[in-house]
């Protein structure tokens, strides 16, 4: 078993803004034709080039192995002191190796840091990977929202 590594992404470093472009791309090719996919990529443009400015205006976690990033995890700190995951991605090779799990504890560590008060997240229905990490951190649902494209 592998200790996840996790750490702050760093806004000066391409290596890592490339691979977290890439990672990105490849979450969002992952929500196509998921339940409520198409609607999660509306409401969050891609960030694509813009990783630099992301990483200074949110905290940006990425889990790797040496120089490989095979996750990342945005978390936006919010005014009424909730800290939101915006984004949270791990490829699915490295998956069940503990890397969700572990930008997730250094994202509320953060957090609390930072002086928020809670923490909130999405899944997509169907989703049991980010549904389960978010349990496994004790991070329950308080609301369903439902849609019907008219």
């Amino acid at each position: 078993m592998l200790d996840p590594t996790v750490r702050r992404a760093a806004s000066d470093d391409a290596d890592d803004i490339d691979q977290i472009g890439l990672l990105e791309r490849e979450a969002r090719a992952a929500l196509i034709g998921q339940r409520g996919g198409e609607r999660w990529l509306i409401e969050h443009p891609e960030v694509g080039a813009a990783w630099t400015e992301r990483c200074l205006t949110a905290d940006v976690w990425v889990a790797h192995i040496e120089r490989v990033v095979v996750g990342y995890l945005v978390a936006v700190l919010g005014p009424d002191h909730i800290v939101r995951v915006d984004q949270v991605w791990v490829t699915p090779e490295a998956r069940e190796l503990g890397f969700g799990d572990g930008m997730l504890a250094a994202a509320i560590a953060g957090a609390v840091e930072r002086g928020a008060e809670a923490v909130e997240g999405q899944a997509l229905p169907g989703d049991r990977h980010t549904k389960n990490l978010y349990e496994r951190a004790g991070i329950v649902a308080r609301l369903i929202t439902t849609y019907k494209r008219l």
